[in-house]
């Protein structure tokens, strides 16, 4: 079915749920009225019985954009029916189903004060009848109340039902919006992050090195106008995705992946990390898999810059029976004190089990940040 049909079919589905009951009803109140008279030993139904009989069943087809007056509508007919000295007939058939229709669309406390004067005032010309002994009266009553009840308990029940469906979606549509703003804060942490620390570092040795050595001092501000350039663009393509998240399906730029980590590597490099790799060329690695492992490389390189100052640093990355092994080394202390409680290590740890894989972190002989990225099976993050 394509888009274009289905609300069609559903509004089809929708007026046949609204008529065919009130169709039905109205069908067996004409052919039935008058042998349920005949069978109580009464005469023939006059042109005003059939009436109210059809009143209230055609009051049916819209119970649901009107329960209470159709309510009362259906009350008002079968109490001026039972009136007439017809006790027991079809149209009392079209009670339950107003009934129903009230309590799956009304809140319950209004819905049992609408239902109890509902049998309140249909019972009462029957059960104020002098003519019968009051045990077939109380009996009318209690059947009555319970004819009524029933589908008024069932109603009930599928309105708790569709409230707490509805506040299931609605809290997992909150949980998604509420993990796209969480990666969004991740990828502008991580890719606005490492810019300006690459910044930080390049602009500190220009600094260094801008009177013995001009040409040096310009290659890192070229190096530092990429960096910045690369940075504004990854939080502009971010920020549009926050206000427009079908924008996300078409990002501005692709995912960096595997082949720019030598990239990355050289603009570290650049601004005087001393950096040592060994990066294997791992063939058929989804794309999501080397945009986990490009972001943890990232963002352990950023933690180099910013906790362990100029100390040297190892990049490994090679294929492992498992899948891909990522491994940053430095020779410092990692993150200390309040910066080990920051986004960079939890966010590179949700990269990784994102797309099925585990990260962890130890402090042996400096830091080490190590994340085992299974090749086949992963899930889109």
């Amino acid at each position: 079915m394509t888009a274009s049909t289905a609300p069609a079919s559903r509004s089809l589905v929708d007026r046949g749920w609204d008529l065919g009951p009130a169709a039905v009803l109205l069908l067996l109140g004409w052919l039935g009225t008058g042998p349920a008279a005949a069978g109580q030993g009464l005469p023939h139904p006059g042109a005003a019985v059939y009436a109210l009989v059809s009143l209230a069943a055609v009051s049916l087809a819209v119970r649901r954009r009107a329960p209470l007056p159709v309510l009362a509508v259906v009350g008002s007919a079968i109490t001026a029916y039972l009136a007439s000295g017809y006790p027991f007939g079809p149209v009392l058939l079209t009670a339950p189903v107003a009934a129903y229709a009230v309590a799956t669309a009304v809140p319950w406390r209004r819905a049992a004060l609408a239902g109890g004067v509902f049998v309140l005032v249909t019972a009462l010309p029957h059960a104020l009848d002098t003519d019968v002994g009051w045990v077939p009266r109380l009996a009318w009553v209690v059947g009555w109340t319970a004819v009524v009840a029933a589908p008024a308990a069932v109603g009930a029940a599928v309105q708790v039902r569709r409230r707490a469906d509805a506040g299931v979606r609605a809290e997992q549509g909150r949980r998604a919006v509420s993990e796209e703003r969480l990666a969004i804060a991740r990828e502008v942490h991580d890719g606005v992050g490492h810019g300006l620390a690459v910044i930080a570092l390049q602009s500190g040795v220009a600094l260094h090195v801008l009177d013995r050595d001009p040409a040096r001092a310009r290659e890192l501000l070229t190096s530092i106008q990429a960096t910045s350039r690369e940075s504004l663009d990854g939080l502009r393509a971010e920020l549009l995705r926050f206000r427009d998240p079908a924008a996300q399906d078409a990002p501005l730029r692709p995912a960096a992946g595997l082949p720019d980590l030598p990239a990355l590597l050289d603009r570290m490099r650049a601004g005087g990390l001393v950096l040592h790799d060994r990066v294997e060329e791992c063939p058929d690695v989804p794309a999501e898999v080397g945009a986990a492992a490009y972001r943890i490389v990232q963002e352990s390189l950023t933690n180099v810059l910013r906790h362990a100052g100029q100390t040297p640093a190892w990049v490994t990355v090679r294929c492992g029976p498992g899948g891909l092994v990522v491994e940053v080394r430095d020779a410092g202390r990692g993150p200390v004190g309040s910066a080990a409680g920051g986004l960079g290590i939890p966010g590179m740890r949700e990269r990784a089990a994102a797309v099925g894989g585990r990260l962890e972190t130890a402090a042996d002989d400096g830091f080490v940040v190590r994340a085992e990225l299974p090749v086949t099976g992963a899930r889109t993050p």
